[in-house]
This record gives structure tokens, C-alpha cells and sequence, in this order.
């Protein structure tokens, strides 16, 4: 992949943030809602920044257009999430969530701001509260037909990626399931491909790569049909991950590659830190522990400040540290470990923790310390473990 707050709506509208004020947009609201379908269609372009600027021509009354001011709040609080501005993020859309509250909206967009809610929550490592706001908003979204189809896949895709923190692997499994009969039904060729690479996931952690390849190479189809350029990045990033298990190690550098060059092509350095990272990992386990050390170092220099990738910056701590140990410097090693496991603890994922435990533990068995290293072993074991009675 505690819940406190998730449901309860807001009986006051915060003031209106600055970034709602600026430059006002001249004009009725035809001109206000053309300026705000352009923003909308640059954040599906994951242009963020864009977005946000075309947002700061627009000022947008709550009163006399509260349903313009929704998708307002709903663009930028997305914008933001993406760009790792997640305070931000969460304040608008706890104004989100109060201003639909109003009568004048339904069901759907009430569980609209819920789900987003909970994604920025996902973001920030709150997994608990996450799954807890997206089950809400499921719960609004089935209320509401066929008109809540399209949101209850994008919740089950992101309560899917929930479950897979807390190693509920049934779980996840069914919710990428739901998610991609919704987009399926509806005919969202991107909704699709979303699901798919969740299926993926699943399939890998579930210790079955050839599913795994099977269905990020159909996401990737449907991405590269769709037009989302971001998505296909992140399933080549998947499917080398999936190639270097598959014992293809040069297809896996070839699929990485790519995913590194299209990711800074779009402008995503935190995917294309990810690429890197994952290049780092082959060409460690290749051995090529200096060139992993150099890859290692500059996912990190790019993921620098994004507490939304928090695993993937332990990731990389992880890699560099084996990089470190396999030349014999374990000193170094045990810090970047250390630095894994404290970013590993805070998004809350055992099985994250596990691994840096037993990192931890080679260093100490290859310093001779066999005792220290039998106690992390058994800590890693322990910690997924299944059975506890």
C-alpha cells in the first residue's frame, strides 16, 4: 500500500488561496471554462507546471460558479501532487471537499474529492488513511450508476497500489481487477492500461514475472495507443525490472534505457530517476558495482527533496549501499542502509523495511560480526512472515 478525518465534511469554506486570485480572467463564463478545460487537458499531458500557470489566469467566484471553481481546485491540487508539492495539495482539496459539500453537487463529485484526497494521503506515506478515503469514496461512487464507473476505476487502481504497501496481495489482485472491467466497459483506453500495469505489479511481487511481463506489454500497447507518454515510461521502467528477472538482462537494459530517455523527453526527472535507479540495480547484480554506484548516486541527485518517493529514494539508498559493500566499504554501505531504512519506515512498507534489514545483515556477516548479522536475518524473516501463531 487511522483513518480519522476522511468523511467528515467541512461545515466552513476556507479563505480563498492566492493562487485562485491572480490575473483575473476578463470575460464571462464561457472564457472561464475554456481557460479551465486547457488546464485540465495539460495536467492529462503531465504538463504540471503549465497547468498551474494557465490556472493563474483564471479567477474563478465560488458563489456564482461553484462547479468551474471545483474543477479549479481539483487541477491545481493534482498539479501539485505531481510536482511534490503535497501540503499545497492537501489544503486545496480539503477546500475541495468543503465546497462539495454544497447542495448543488452530487454524490460523484463529493467522492471526487475524497478520492484525491486520498491519493495526496498515498503520497505523503499515510497508507492507512488512503485506503480509508478511497473506500469512502467508493462507497459515494456506487451510489451513483454508471455516472461513478469511471471514478471508482481510478479508485480501485490507487487502492490497489495501498494494498501492495501492506502486502495484501489478494486484495490488490481484486482491486486492479475491478478497476480494469470498469475501464474496459467504458471503452478508457487509458484507464485501461492503468489497471494493467497494477496487474503487473501484482503478478510480479506475487513472484510470477512471465504474467508480469504479459500485461505491462499489453499496458504498454494501450499507453503508446493513448497517447500517454508518462505511463509508457513507467512500464518500460516494469517490464526491464520484469526482463533482468526473466534472466534477459540485456533486454532489461534496453527497456530501462528507453524508459530513461522518454521520461527526460516529457520532462519527468523523478521517473527518469527511477529508470536510473533500476539500471543501477542490473548492472550491480551484473557486476558492475561502480557504474551501479554512479546510477545510484544520480537517481538520488534527482529524487533530492521528493518526500513523494520515498521508496524509491530507499531504493536507491539500498543499491548504492550493495554497490559500497561489494568494494569493501562497508562503513559507507551501513550508512546508506541506514538512510534506506528510515525512509522505508516512514511509508510504512514491511516488506521495503525487510530488505534493508538484510542489507544490513550481509555488511555485518562480511565484517565477521555473525551474531549481528543473525539478528537482522531473523528481524527481516520475521517481519514477512505470515504465520505468527
Amino acid at each position: 500500500m487511522m483513518f480519522m478525518e476522511g468523511t467528515a465534511a467541512l461545515q466552513t469554506l476556507p479563505p480563498v488561496t492566492p493562487q485562485l486570485v491572480q490575473a483575473p480572467l476578463a470575460g464571462g463564463r464561457g472564457e472561464m471554462a475554456a481557460a479551465i478545460n486547457r488546464a485540465e487537458r495539460l495536467v492529462e499531458e503531465h504538463r504540471y507546471e503549465d497547468a498551474l500557470d494557465a490556472l493563474g489566469q483564471v479567477s474563478v467566484p465560488a458563489v456564482s460558479v461553484p462547479d468551474l471553481s471545483l474543477r479549479v481546485l481539483f487541477c491545481e491540487a493534482w498539479a501539485c501532487m505531481y510536482l511534490g508539492r503535497l501540503d499545497l495539495a492537501v489544503t486545496t482539496l480539503e477546500r475541495a471537499r468543503a465546497l462539495a459539500e454544497r447542495p448543488v453537487f452530487d454524490d460523484v463529485d463529493r467522492a471526487e474529492a475524497l478520492f484525491r484526497l486520498g491519493c495526496c494521503r498515498l503520497k505523503l506515506s499515510k497508507v492507512s488513511n488512503a485506503v480509508s478515503l478511497f473506500s469512502a469514496a467508493l462507497g459515494l461512487a456506487e451510489r451513483s450508476g454508471v455516472a461513478g464507473d469511471v471514478l471508482r476505476a481510478r479508485i480501485f487502481d490507487w487502492r490497489s497500489r495501498c494494498y501492495q504497501l501492506q502486502r495484501e496481495w489478494e486484495a490488490a489482485q481484486v482491486d486492479a481487477e475491478r478497476s480494469l472491467e470498469l475501464a474496459v466497459a467504458g471503452g478508457d483506453t487509458r484507464l485501461e492500461a492503468l489497471a494493467l500495469m497494477q496487474c503487473s505489479l501484482v503478478a510480479e511481487r506475487r513472484q510470477d514475472p512471465l504474467l508480469g511481463r504479459f500485461y505491462a506489454e499489453r499496458a504498454r500497447a494501450l499507453a503508446v495507443e493513448s497517447g500517454d507518454r508518462q505511463t509508457e515510461a513507467r512500464l518500460l521502467n516494469n517490464l526491464g525490472g520484469l526482463s533482468f528477472l526473466l534472466a534477459e538482462p540485456e533486454k532489461a537494459v534496453g527497456y530501462l534505457t528507453e524508459s530513461f530517455g522518454l521520461a527526460l523527453e516529457i520532462g519527468n526527472l523523478a521517473d527518469a530517476a527511477q529508470a536510473v535507479s533500476s539500471l543501477a540495480q542490473v548492472h550491480l547484480r551484473c557486476g558492475a558495482p561502480q557504474l551501479a554506484e554512479e546510477q545510484a548516486r544520480h537517481a538520488l541527485s534527482l529524487l533530492e527533496g521528493r518526500d513523494d518517493y520515498r521508496d524509491e529514494r530507499g531504493n536507491a539508498h539500498l543499491v548504492l549501499g550493495r554497490a559500497l559493500l561489494e568494494q569493501a566499504r562497508d562503513d559507507e554501505a551501513m550508512t546508506e542502509f541506514a538512510a534506506a531504512e528510515w525512509l522505508f519506515e516512514a511509508i510504512g512498507s514491511v516488506s521495503h523495511l525487510a530488505a534493508a534489514w538484510m542489507a544490513q545483515g550481509d555488511t555485518y556477516r562480511q565484517a565477521g560480526d555473525l551474531e549481528a548479522a543473525t539478528t537482522l536475518f531473523r528481524r527481516a524473516a520475521e517481519a514477512l512472515q505470515d504465520i505468527n501463531f
